[in-house]
């Protein structure tokens, strides 16, 4: 521990009105109030959507977790108070990007234990807090309409999930025998030894057919922690082999498809640390602008910025900072 600089810090949003606004009315049996805070968000912030303005908002919250699976984003304090009433990512404190996947990871200290927001958990929990707010909405609505506002969830986020899949595999669609064995056999094996979410997926798009075990691997060498034991390197090669059969139909630009969606740079933690280091340390901004310009083309190859794509150092596996982050950080 040792002082360091303080820093204002200016939080953005259309509305910081949450879910949990109209939970506290209804604790409180406040319902002129419900109806002004409902009326409120209507008027502003859904005018065209006044009768099915539920119906939206679970649309668009099914849709943004879509997004954060897909990217390997864990917000890390999913509760009522922290879920935007427009569908929006806001009050992220502990938040933090898969490094090695792992569906149980959580960035945040307070959730290590019981891992209740971890990575796997987030497309669940969205949806029991839109329950929680169809509750505290059953004074002004029907159980029928907001019932059918989580229907919308959960066919949404399928949906979206199912394209979003498609795509990072550089296919049209998961529509064929196997597709749905080639998908979980493929997260099975990415759990099994430590791989990097976001470079496994866009080095993926580099792996081209071979007959050479080591030269079918080569392009996701990057993507992995540790030395892969001979059976699971046997393993992930016959996944390979299964998976370049199913897209060789489409394997016209199907690397220019895959990187269009599957990002190059993410803000991983240890470098938002390194930002904060040189600021704190030498009051030098460099690194910090450098990453940010980087940021604003996640898809783009950036040779010259190659280091901010490179997997997590092994200095910064449990550093405070790189590692988690409590609520307060």
């Amino acid at each position: 521990p040792q002082p360091e600089p303080g820093a204002i810090v200016c939080r953005v949003a259309p509305s910081f009105l949450r879910f949990g606004n109209s939970q506290i009315h209804v604790a409180n049996s406040e319902k002129e109030l419900l109806e002004r805070l409902v009326s409120y968000v209507v008027r502003n912030h859904y005018p065209e959507h006044e009768k099915d303005w539920f119906h939206v908002l679970c649309r668009r919250t099914a849709l943004l977790m879509c997004d954060w699976m897909r990217l390997g984003f864990v917000h890390g304090v999913m509760n009522t108070d922290n879920m935007s009433i427009l569908g929006l990512t806001i009050d992220y404190g502990p938040y933090g990007w898969l490094e090695g996947y792992d569906p149980s990871w959580t960035p945040n200290t307070t959730d290590a234990e019981m891992r209740r927001y971890c990575y796997g958990n987030q497309p669940e929990i969205a949806l029991w807090n839109l329950a929680r707010l169809a509750e505290s909405l059953l004074p002004l609505y029907e159980k029928t309409f907001l019932e059918e506002g989580l229907g919308i969830y959960a066919q949404t986020y399928d949906a979206a999930m199912r394209k979003a899949l498609a795509a990072k595999l550089g296919v049209t669609a998961l529509s064929q025998p196997g597709d749905e064995e080639l998908v979980s056999d493929l997260f099975k094996l990415l759990a099994e030894a430590e791989t990097d979410w976001t470079i496994f997926w866009r080095k993926l798009a580099q792996v081209e057919a071979s007959a050479d075990e080591a030269q079918l691997l080569a392009p996701l060498a990057p993507a992995f922690y540790t030395e892969l034991a001979d059976g699971h390197r046997a393993a992930i090669a016959a996944w390979l082999r299964r998976y370049l059969a199913r897209a060789q139909p489409e394997a016209p630009h199907r690397a220019e498809r895959m990187n269009q969606v599957n990002p190059k740079y993410v803000p991983r933690n240890y470098l938002a640390q390194q930002a904060i280091d040189a600021i704190a340390e030498r009051a030098d901004n460099s690194f910090l602008e450098r990453l940010m310009k980087v940021l604003e083309r996640p898809y783009d190859e950036q040779p010259e910025n190659e280091e901010f794509a490179a997997r997590r150092p092994e200095w910064a596996r449990t550093r405070p900072g790189c590692s988690a982050l409590s609520c307060s950080s």
